[in-house]
């Protein structure tokens, strides 16, 4: 029940942040343009409602759309609307997001 009021508590403010961010990015869009990206993800969460449970965090949280999965579920392709760091970005989604799903799915 802990993992999962963190996950929640922490899917809020990154709900927060990401409309501040890219409300700023839309509307600064004329003086530095957002840096869009498509960004490949390593996935070790395999199972199906944990997937589900990700996909419905990346739809909720601004800034990013679920783009593709693998068909073998090992990767997962994700637009993101303005990306400054990919490295940086890709930890911090395994980090916030994929790990507490697999302490609740797996």
């Amino acid at each position: 029940p802990l993992v999962i009021a963190r996950l929640i508590g922490r899917v809020g403010l990154d709900v927060i942040r990401s409309n501040l961010l890219v409300a700023r990015g839309v509307l600064c869009a004329g003086k530095q343009p957002p840096r869009s990206a498509f960004v490949h993800i390593p996935l070790a969460l395999r199972d199906a409602h944990g997937l589900a449970a990700l996909s419905m965090i990346t739809t909720v949280v601004p800034g990013t759309v679920w783009s593709e999965l693998a068909l073998d579920r090992s990767v997962l392709l994700l637009h993101v609307f303005d990306l400054d760091d990919e490295a940086a970005f890709i930890k911090h989604f395994k980090d916030t997001y994929e790990r507490p799903l697999m302490e609740i799915f797996q």
